[in-house]
């Protein structure tokens, strides 16, 4: 998020700052500030604000605007896409595919947008003043680490979600955080996102949580944090595709198809060993195609 704030702010947040915020006296700054140094002799040209990138404040500020359009615009592109091209819109006939669903789902994710950004905002904070181990030189840990980082991240990631979903689905939890997001018994891809805050929430701390513990580099973690939504969107189309190679290794969308036909079985995000050692496996099968039920009523 450091460098999307970086960027923000050189092309378009400066100025706005400089308008919400201007600096009057270009020779001085309000007290939390450092003053300038000794040998400044020019102002500059362009309108500066009070309030200085490293202000905590207006990075406070700064990053929730930035992640609540980035979110809605991720969203809503690749949701939309993936309903227009991918979603099979016979299962909107699914006798248990709710009446409005897709205006629901859109209305609890959107509801659940403020909130989660919310809460995810010390993470982002904690990043952009450089607590994180994000890294930006690749000769600093070799091209070797770069790429076995990519499946570091996915496979710590998968196993901590796996248990974080899991958690999730205990009766005392379930009812109130996890239970909103399996109310889309057939969902589609608007759902992928349509959770309690809380819940959206808790399932995304791996992800930050990583950047903390382990070295990434700090592009390759912005592209996986971008998949890791696309994927999220990706596996609620309801789809039961059956019999690919990677089947039994990728927990893909007929596996999470069957999480939300059956509850208690496939909590993994990416793969399925997680589930096969925690004995939730549910492999997919061409018999257990929601679309079945579909036919039978036309």
């Amino acid at each position: 998020m450091d460098i999307v704030l970086h960027f923000a702010d050189e092309y378009v947040l400066d100025s706005v700052w400089a308008r919400i915020v201007p600096l009057h006296d270009p020779v001085s700054r309000l007290p939390w500030h450092q003053h300038l140094s000794s040998n400044f002799t020019t102002i500059a040209s362009s309108p500066q604000s009070a309030w200085p990138r490293d202000y905590f404040f207006r990075q406070i500020l700064s990053l929730s605007v930035i992640t609540l359009i980035g979110i809605n615009l991720l969203y809503f592109v690749f949701a939309g896409l993936s309903y227009i091209f991918i979603f099979n819109h016979d299962m909107m006939r699914h006798p248990r595919f709710l009446q409005n669903q897709i205006k629901l789902e859109i209305h609890t994710s959107v509801k659940a947008f403020p909130m989660m950004t919310l809460l995810t905002l010390p993470w982002f904070q904690a990043e952009v003043m450089g607590y994180s181990r994000l890294y930006d030189n690749v000769d600093q840990y070799g091209w070797i680490y770069l790429f076995l980082s990519v499946p570091f991240f996915l496979l710590f990631t998968d196993y901590a979600i796996y248990w974080v979903h899991r958690i999730l689905h205990y009766p005392s939890i379930y009812k109130t955080f996890h239970k909103p997001h399996h109310k889309w018994i057939i969902p589609t891809p608007f759902a992928s996102h349509a959770f309690h805050p809380v819940d959206g929430y808790v399932q995304s701390v791996p992800y930050h949580l990583f950047i903390f513990l382990f070295p990434l580099h700090r592009y390759l973690y912005l592209g996986l944090f971008v998949f890791v939504n696309v994927w999220s969107i990706l596996i609620h189309d309801s789809d039961m595709i059956t019999g690919h190679p990677l089947e039994s290794v990728i927990n893909g969308p007929a596996h999470h198809t069957l999480h939300h036909l059956y509850f208690t079985v496939n909590y993994g995000q990416y793969f399925t060993w997680a589930d096969r050692v925690g004995g939730s496996y549910r492999q997919p099968e061409s018999s257990l195609d929601p679309l079945l039920e579909v036919k039978k009523t036309l």
